[in-house]
């Protein structure tokens, strides 16, 4: 049966494996950048080594098949990517030029400009979270268990997340948790939602 557990050193090459194989919209993105690292390294690397309480995974067997990762303090955490996790991944990505850039280069800049985390219209939702889930354990309530421990121990008033608008079945499980529509100015391809946690 698997469980929720803190994640570990050890479930590092687990959560980058998650996070490829959901990042199209929920689809398998493997194989589409020039590294598969790339998007474990924007959503899921930073999270796990600069707030690793925060972090939690769904184990399988001594396997991390899911997790959830994020932060109470966007800013703060905005902050800490720019001084801490950037000079971490050294030169790993070319910084992007500023126009003429391949899709792949939409993405690294994503690294280079943390503060895209603090876009207007999320006030009073300070804290903002990652979730991915392998497809076989998805459907299961897994999901939800991941965001209640979550929203359990995150010192904040209230979580957001940044979907895929185009990821239509995410939307569907959002909404059934409670989560409700923020409004961002602008959000280009993103819908932003928003939880208040429970009080202590």
């Amino acid at each position: 049966m698997p469980e929720i557990r803190q994640y570990r050193p050890a479930d590092r090459t687990a959560l980058y494996d998650i996070c490829v194989r959901t990042a199209d919209a929920g689809g398998d993105a493997r194989g589409r950048y020039s590294t598969d690292d790339l998007m474990g390294d924007l959503f899921a690397g930073p999270y796990a080594f600069l707030e690793p309480h925060l972090a939690f995974v769904l184990d399988d067997g001594g396997e991390a098949v899911g997790y959830v990762v994020g932060t109470a303090d966007t800013a703060s955490f905005a902050r800490r990517y720019r001084a801490e996790w950037i000079p971490l991944v050294g030169d790993r990505y070319p910084v992007p030029p500023a126009e003429g850039r391949t899709p792949e280069q939409d993405m690294v800049a994503l690294h280079y400009y943390p503060e895209r985390m603090l876009g207007p219209g999320l006030d009073g939702y300070p804290a903002h979270l990652h979730i991915d889930l392998l497809p076989p354990y998805q459907g299961q309530g897994w999901g939800r268990r991941l965001i209640e421990r979550f929203l359990d121990v995150v010192d904040a008033p209230g979580v957001h997340v940044g979907m895929v608008t185009a990821n239509v079945k995410a939307r569907g499980f959002y909404d059934r948790l409670g989560f409700t529509v923020l409004p961002v100015p602008d959000p280009g391809p993103l819908t932003y939602l928003g939880i208040r946690t429970r009080p202590a």
